[in-house]
């Protein structure tokens, strides 16, 4: 589901802001191209990532979606309710959503028919995970968020985890979009950092909004130093709909903005948490703050 970075360098008497930021055909066969696909989920992900305009209005930034390889081989047919073939894959929705397009041969067309037809749902911050599949002239997207597993952890357990999976990736090379980062230094945990980012999941979580901005237009930046934290480098992360850490992460790392946000090697800290409103659009909200320190 949705995710986004900002982040923010405070100069020497300033601050310098640096925002990084149905009707149904079924398929009945296997993806013919795994590549085109892949493509194709990349291309909406930068879609999502900046603002856009869908039927004339403006739309909010709704970030990357997490590719799941069940939604992938999801296989859709006449005789086949969409509720079984998901079951069949393991995957438990909460909301799902299939679109299809049919004519287009290339992908930078179907991507095209896509924004064309379905920009309201490629655009919807309800939606976590997504699926593609193309076989000749006939293009497959499933957009789904899943249920919230039971017994979550409470959000510092899962500001920990968050840590570990961020500090892992930092251990190695990463591929940010184009771009080829070398491993960086693992992050200590920052429990102000965490305070502050709790926070704002759950006001996002409350409130039923998804923005670095909070709802006094105040950002990451301002937030820490009413929090206590003293810093000369702040960035911060957003998702929602991801039921767990991993997904959360391997979500941030599908996007090049937010990559690098967690491959910056000038961060020294973080914290991290969710907050849970099932009332809400996305029903879990995720907030990573990452920091240095004055």
């Amino acid at each position: 589901m949705p995710l986004t970075a900002h982040s923010t360098r405070r100069a020497r008497g300033n601050r310098l802001t640096l925002l990084t930021l149905t009707t149904v055909t079924l398929l009945s066969g296997a993806s013919a191209s795994a590549s085109d696909s892949q493509q194709l989920i990349a291309l909406i992900n930068q879609y999502r990532e900046a603002p856009q305009t869908c039927a004339g209005k403006p739309t909010e930034v709704a970030g990357p979606l997490v590719a799941d390889e069940r939604l992938a081989r999801a296989q859709l047919a006449p005789s086949v309710q969409l509720q079984d073939a998901l079951q069949r894959v393991d995957y438990q929705p909460a909301t799902v959503k299939v679109l299809t397009l049919s004519g287009p041969s290339d992908l930078d067309a179907a991507f095209e028919g896509f924004k064309q037809r379905y920009c309201a749902s490629l655009l919807d911050v309800q939606y976590a995970d997504v699926g593609a599949q193309h076989t000749g002239n006939t293009w497959q997207v499933i957009l789904a968020r899943p249920l919230l597993p039971s017994g979550m952890p409470d959000w510092q357990a899962a500001g920990q985890e968050i840590l570990q999976l961020v500090n892992a990736a930092r251990a190695k090379p990463q591929r940010c979009g184009n771009q080829a980062l070398s491993p960086a230094a693992p992050l200590r945990w920052s429990e102000q950092l965490g305070q502050s980012a709790l926070a704002h999941s759950r006001d996002m979580a409350v409130h039923n909004y998804f923005s670095h901005a909070a709802r006094d237009g105040s950002l990451a930046g301002t937030r820490a130093v009413l929090d206590g934290y003293d810093w000369q480098l702040i960035g911060e992360n957003i998702g929602a709909g991801q039921g767990t850490a991993k997904q959360t992460v391997a979500g941030w790392l599908a996007s090049p903005t937010y990559c690098f946000n967690l491959m910056n090697p000038d961060f020294t800290e973080m914290g991290g948490a969710y907050a849970v409103n099932p009332q809400s659009d996305a029903a879990i909200y995720w907030t990573l703050l990452l920091g240095t320190p004055n």
